[in-house]
């Protein structure tokens, strides 16, 4: 269940021109609507390490099967799971040897790495510490964060558009009637908008985590910020 909460500031300017166009009015006014989200969105992957690249490579790609596989079987569908990251990187050991010039001597490498990284989107939130869970278990060792969003923005941001205007217009009526003018046509009307994402956020980067019937997963709560600016001129 969401609640709405207005803050604004004010500003008044009263500018006397021509008899047929006295001044005009600028009030600024502020529309917040907080809502619980209804979808996540993760990015997850599996890091390989091995003495060759092809070894790595083939590790990695048998786990990001399993990781995939474990995804559909969660419910998500092809267009909730997007590849976002691939790499293969040469591992390297430093040593403070030198040759005998007294040059230091250039790293060796070692192994190699490969990592592949999927974004993922969770559209039912009871399912998403399941989801981590069984993500992990079938190795996933890197998550590189959850963001949280709400799927029908559109609604929430047209109520807090109504009521910014509210806002602003209940404020300019106060104005006007202590100015002892009337409200005219509206000359203008710009908006701005802010988005607050909810806390905490889940991090954890290549590392062994305890398999758990569910990751414990807290949403919080977004807020869309809608803030609006309106000049309307004053009556002759």
């Amino acid at each position: 269940m969401s609640f709405i909460k207005s803050i604004a500031s004010t500003t008044l300017i009263l500018a006397l021109a021509s008899p047929a166009f006295a001044g005009e009015i600028s009030l600024s006014g502020t529309g917040v609507v907080r809502a619980a989200p209804d979808m996540a969105t993760i990015s997850t992957g599996v890091v390989s390490q091995a003495e060759t690249a092809r070894e790595a490579l083939d590790a990695n790609n048998a786990a990001m099967e399993r990781l995939i596989a474990v995804l559909r079987e969660a419910g998500l569908e092809n267009r909730d799971i997007q590849t976002s990251d691939f790499n293969v990187s040469p591992q390297y050991v430093y040593s403070d040897r030198r040759d005998p010039r007294g040059y230091s001597l250039p790293p060796e490498i070692s192994g190699y790495q490969v990592s592949n990284t999927v974004t993922i989107a969770v559209r039912d939130l009871e399912k998403l510490g399941t989801i981590l869970d069984q993500a992990v278990s079938e190795g996933a060792n890197a998550i590189n964060g959850i963001s949280f969003s709400v799927a029908e923005s559109d609604k929430l941001l047209e109520q807090a558009r109504r009521r910014a205007f509210a806002d602003a217009h209940s404020k300019a009526l106060v104005y006007a009637d202590a100015a002892g003018v009337e409200l005219g046509a509206i000359e203008s009307i710009s908006e701005h908008q802010d988005y607050m994402p909810p806390q905490p956020m889940l991090r954890t980067q290549a590392m062994d985590m305890e398999a758990a019937q569910s990751v414990p997963v807290e949403a919080g709560e977004l807020s869309f910020s809608v803030n609006v600016s309106v000049t309307w001129e004053i009556s002759e």
